[in-house]
């Protein structure tokens, strides 16, 4: 397998054209190569500088799970500090984990943040949203997002090899003059649903308005546990 690390976009681009298959850590494709080949040519962007940003207000697809620091809001750092072991963080990528994994623990994160997906098209990069990345798993560069005023993140304990565990994440963003929206997104089992709702009037009208979206229909443990993260997130930001 020849491994190409292109340091420009126009370089990544030639090496799609050429078919090269996109790479990360690779945690997730290794043992299906070792089972049913390598490909003659892939593709890493950890040269690449629009993909190894690390921001307030932005993060490349090439960074590995370790690197994802107090840079980041709360909740984009501890879903990535959630992700397996510290072996597996070192060397898995954030784009890894949104587009090749089944699991995607960092995609409530990014839902919660309103995040914008930055693509590396044939011609050109350009900025889509999350729904079309999932669905055409395209080649991402990066993530961008507003900073919002509070996030947190949650993920319950779970026994290994059993179903994937419980993740809701929430984040409070500025909608205006004296306008705040919450945004809630929840993993139940490899299900991902989110609902946003006005905070203005507290937890209790926020979470009411919550139960007319997807969030409402979750069953009810998973429920208690948005209830419990809803009311701690406006807690904190009362505290501010």
């Amino acid at each position: 397998m020849l491994l190409r690390q292109p340091t420009s976009v126009s370089e990544a681009q030639e090496c799609m054209a050429q078919g090269a298959v996109p790479i990360g850590g690779a945690t997730l494709v290794w043992a299906t190569w070792q089972r049913d080949g390598f490909p003659e040519l892939a593709m890493s962007l950890r040269s690449l500088p629009e993909a190894t940003v690390v921001a307030p207000e932005a993060l490349g697809a090439a960074v590995v799970l370790q690197r994802v620091d107090d840079r980041v809001p709360e909740v984009l750092r501890r879903a990535a500090a959630s992700v397996g072991t510290g072996a597996v963080r070192r060397t898995a990528t954030v784009g890894g984990n949104l587009v090749g994994s089944s699991l995607r623990c960092l995609l409530p994160a990014a839902l919660v943040l309103d995040a914008r997906a930055t693509v590396l098209g044939p011609d050109r990069p350009y900025e889509t949203d999350l729904a079309e990345v999932m669905a055409k798993r395209h080649l991402l560069l990066g993530l961008r997002w507003r900073t919002p005023l509070a996030s947190g993140y949650r993920k319950l304990p779970a026994e290994a090899g059993g179903p994937p565990p419980l993740v809701v994440a929430t984040a409070v963003h500025a909608d205006g003059p004296g306008r705040n929206l919450l945004r809630v997104a929840v993993r139940d089992g490899y299900d991902v649903l989110s609902g946003t709702a006005p905070c203005d009037t507290g937890a209790d009208g926020a979470l009411d308005t919550l139960a007319g979206t997807d969030v409402g229909a979750l069953p009810a443990a998973a429920r208690d546990v948005v209830r419990e993260q809803v009311a701690g997130l406006m807690d904190t930001l009362a505290g501010r």
